[in-house]
């Protein structure tokens, strides 16, 4: 057995019932025994933990027919503070959340074509970390760590962004850039991951054992839960969908490759679909992605014809992609997500449907269901807040680096 292995174990047991207490709160011991498959000699140990750790509380009993009262426990909402980091092509926005992961505080800054150089991003995230912090009237020491989220290929243990194809990224120490400016734990993975995190958790993927979410923005990719548990892939890599092959020496891609999905259903990819159908048209903006996507939601909205024609061209090449997804990994559940996906709603849905209806075989596909993304607030800032939280989590055996020592009587057992 690997050095190390226990303590993972442990940390993810602790992560998984504060998750269930997170979802159905307040609830029993017993209760967290039977949603997490754990002992209740196990649950009991992790709750006094956690307890021990002011993330939880005790709010009092249950009655329990014809036996003992059961003690119930509920986040402890305000022991703490998570913040999470959605790093896109087009804008840096944080959002500050307290331990229910209920937001408090929310701060957006936008990014000028040009403005991708790993100094000027950073300095974009740190101005926007200070503000949410500022506005909550958080202490630096609640603040449990910041999970940020940041387009490509990301190394978890070394916070090396190794490869952003929009940005041309290589190699970049993105966490320790960050450490310069933010003075909490930082905590770094990709938008797939944390789109995956925040559906599994709160959206449309919660309750299912596999799970696809399709992240629709500048850059396109998709977060996998597959057997109950978020993949990854050996390297981090798991779920770069978006630079698979559509077609056949197609569109020149960010990667280097030609006909990548990206290239027809990315925001660059639709500006391309509603130049090539109609130059001059009034809903391009150039330079400005959000601004054209906007436009051609309210373009569908007025059925004005150009509007409808790329909006259907879209989704006849997103659904040849997802057909994909759904004949390889038989998905309870496909979710269309992220902000591209949010602007372009319902009418997008219906065309994704008819056309992997078309594409797809008929017993998986009859399996899957198709929606949009039901989560409220940023998607990928709710899942980067989880990252940090485990990271709290990690050394739970140790006082959390901000947090006040336990109560007096209590002491936190190690890891």
């Amino acid at each position: 057995m690997k050095r190390g292995t226990s303590r993972d174990i442990r940390t993810a047991n602790r992560y998984e019932v504060l998750r269930q207490i997170i979802a159905a709160s307040p609830t029993s011991r017993q209760e967290l025994a039977a949603t997490t498959g754990l002992s209740l000699a196990t649950v009991a140990t992790l709750v006094g933990e956690l307890l021990d750790l002011r993330m939880l509380t005790e709010v009092g009993f249950e009655d329990s027919a014809g036996g003992r009262p059961r003690g119930l426990v509920a986040v402890d909402a305000a022991g703490g503070a998570l913040i999470g980091v959605d790093i896109a092509e087009t804008y840096v926005r944080v959002e500050l959340f307290d331990l229910a992961l209920d937001v408090l505080a929310r701060a957006d800054e936008d990014m000028r074509p040009g403005e991708s150089s790993p100094e000027q991003v950073v300095g974009h995230v740190a101005a926007a970390v200070g503000s949410v912090v500022a506005q909550a009237g958080v202490e630096g020491a609640r603040v449990l760590g910041v999970g940020v989220s940041v387009p490509g290929q990301v190394d978890r243990d070394t916070g090396i962004a190794e490869y952003a194809p929009n940005w041309d990224w290589h190699d970049v120490p993105l966490r320790d850039l960050l450490a310069e400016h933010i003075p909490y734990p930082l905590h770094l993975d990709n938008p797939l991951r944390a789109c995956a995190v925040a559906e599994s958790w709160f959206g449309a993927a919660r309750g299912r054992g596999d799970a696809v979410v399709v992240n629709l923005g500048t850059g396109v990719g998709a977060g996998l839960a597959l057997g109950g548990g978020l993949h990854r892939g050996v390297s981090n890599s798991a779920g770069e969908w978006g630079h698979t092959t559509l077609v056949l020496d197609g569109r020149l891609c960010h990667c280097g490759n030609h006909g990548c999905v990206e290239t027809y259903v990315g925001a660059p990819g639709i500006m391309r679909n509603l130049r090539e159908l109609s130059p001059g048209s009034p809903l391009l903006h150039p330079e400005d992605q959000t601004a054209t996507i906007e436009a051609l939601a309210a373009g569908v909205a007025a059925q004005d014809p150009v509007a409808l024609k790329v909006v259907r061209d879209t989704a006849r090449y997103l659904g040849a992609g997802i057909s994909d997804l759904v004949n390889l990994l038989n998905p309870e559940v496909v979710v269309l997500s992220s902000w591209v996906a949010a602007a372009l709603g319902e009418p997008l849905l219906r065309e994704v449907r008819e056309a992997v209806a078309r594409h797809a075989l008929r017993r998986p596909l009859a399996a899957t269901e198709i929606v949009l993304s039901p989560i409220p607030t940023d998607p990928v800032c709710l899942g980067a807040a989880t990252f940090a939280l485990e990271g709290a989590l990690q050394s739970a055996g140790r006082r959390p680096a901000g947090r006040t020592a336990p109560a007096k009587g209590r002491t936190a057992p190690p890891a």
